[in-house]
């Protein structure tokens, strides 16, 4: 069983559970994604950057097969950074 976590700023919960589903997830409810051998949980926080700027951080987790997770959150993760910025 492997276990990731990464945290993403500048996306949103619904634009990361959009592009977990398009690799291969089916979202069950605003927080969890479940593919066929992983399952990714999602939270998010409001952080500061700098005196007058706010973003969102989401944080996945994702956990699962060993050969299937990290190709899976590295996909993820190409995908976030173009979105985020």
């Amino acid at each position: 069983m492997e276990r990731i976590e990464r945290s993403f700023r500048g996306i949103s919960a619904r634009l990361a559970r959009h592009y977990l589903s398009g690799l291969g997830g089916e979202v069950l409810d605003e927080t969890t994604v479940e593919g066929s051998d992983w399952t990714a949980t999602l939270s998010t926080e409001t952080v500061e950057i700098g005196p007058s700027i706010e973003l969102t951080e989401v944080t996945v987790v994702v956990e699962g097969d060993e050969e299937t997770v990290p190709p899976l959150v590295e996909s993820f993760a190409q995908k976030a950074i173009r979105a985020g910025g």
